[in-house]
């Protein structure tokens, strides 16, 4: 089977297990995703959504977060985690999309990595799912889970990006980074990749080598 063939039938099976491919963050518009998504750096989605509603209440448009200050926002935004680089950050991009972008966040790779604090990761998810562009989310999940299927060899992330999108269909690739999350969050987890109730089992290189371990150690111990 070659690389693309395996990445189709990933592609398929996880779209028939999480039908809906959704971000796990809550936002309402393309600026609260990227803040959202600043937020999430070394800290989970759902510590992310628990606080977003008080720091978009406080500051509820653009305007409103350029006239703000970092200690204003880092207090808002403590329990993330890295408040002070993180409110440094969102301060400064907000500036700069008022300032050099007309008010509107960038619809482009090239000038979203010019904002303060956004690198690929952050640049594909708003691609994707703001623009509708192609767009390749090298998460933890996508990295682990897409090592685990044998869709790379990589572990950098700009590498796996790389490789995942010389096999995968172009306009399955922002979901099927979405359902990677899924996936590994109740299946194919990091501490443990739950072979036995994976719908990638039958293809999965990690599952295949799981399966003849066990069946060499059953042989041995008969």
């Amino acid at each position: 089977m070659t690389k693309q063939e395996l990445a189709l039938r990933s592609v398929e099976a996880l779209k028939a297990q999480y039908p809906d491919a959704l971000c796990s963050l809550d936002y309402q518009d393309p600026l609260q995703l990227l803040i959202s998504t600043r937020l999430a750096a070394q800290c989970t989605d759902a510590r992310v959504n628990l606080v977003t509603p008080a720091l978009f209440a406080r500051f509820p448009s653009l305007e409103d977060f350029c006239q703000g200050t970092e200690e204003e926002i880092g207090e808002l935004i403590h329990s993330c985690g890295f408040y002070k680089t993180k409110s440094k950050d969102i301060l400064a991009a907000c500036r700069m999309i008022r300032d050099e972008f007309g008010g509107q966040v960038p619809d482009n790779m090239e000038d979203l990595l010019r904002l303060p604090g956004v690198g690929r990761k952050t640049a594909n998810l708003i691609l994707g799912d703001i623009f509708h562009k192609p767009a390749v989310v090298t998460d933890t999940h996508c990295i682990r889970i897409s090592g685990r299927i044998g869709l790379t060899s990589n572990t950098a992330p700009q590498k796996v990006e790389k490789d995942l999108r010389e096999i995968l269909p172009p306009e399955d690739s922002n979901d099927f980074c979405h359902r990677l999350v899924l996936h590994g969050r109740a299946v194919c987890t990091a501490r443990k990749a739950m072979c036995e109730a994976c719908c990638l089992a039958d293809f999965c290189q990690k599952a295949g080598v799981e399966t003849k371990s066990k069946k060499k150690g059953e042989a041995k111990n008969a």
